[in-house]
């Protein structure tokens, strides 16, 4: 993990093309597998990940679940996406992840995440970023097991 302007940048290097892990993200169902404390997955806009676009997820543990949203703020294929991710009435936070290409099947991925608006920015940086760090070092763990299974098994998400 390194350190932006105080923000955490979590990297993972993954056994699978950059098209892998960028399919991963493009399929909303999977959210909810990737994203640590997200619970589940209860719509898919149908242009996701089109700037714009969102997901529509709760988060947190039966029977204390939030409905909230996920919005693409940017979406570069097969390399960039910048969320916003609602979890009201925590706030919401932005979050950056990128993905570069290491040769034909495999890339590293690069997430980095902070809270952007509501209470959450009221925690001082450096406390918020000690629970969202390890949080992303395993959604990016999951990300990667995901797309290193789909490539091995040549499984593509439905178009």
């Amino acid at each position: 993990m390194d350190q932006n302007n105080g923000v955490i940048t979590v990297t993972r290097d993954v056994d699978a093309p950059a098209r892998a892990v960028w399919d991963v993200l493009a399929d909303g169902w999977s959210y909810a597998t990737w994203v640590v404390g997200a619970s589940r997955v209860r719509e898919v806009e149908n242009d996701w990940p089109a700037e714009g676009s969102r997901i529509h997820h709760s988060f947190g543990l039966w029977p204390l679940l939030i409905n909230d949203t996920t919005k693409v703020e940017r979406s570069t294929e097969p390399s960039r996406m910048v969320l916003t991710a609602r979890g009201w009435p925590a706030g919401e936070a932005r979050v950056s992840i990128s993905i570069t290409p290491r040769g034909d099947d495999a890339c590293t991925v690069k997430i980095e995440e902070d809270a952007s608006s509501g209470p959450g920015t009221l925690i001082p940086k450096p406390a918020r970023q000690l629970a969202i760090g390890p949080r992303n070092v395993e959604a990016l763990k999951r990300l990667a097991f995901l797309a290193e299974g789909r490539h091995r098994n040549g499984d593509r998400p439905p178009a």
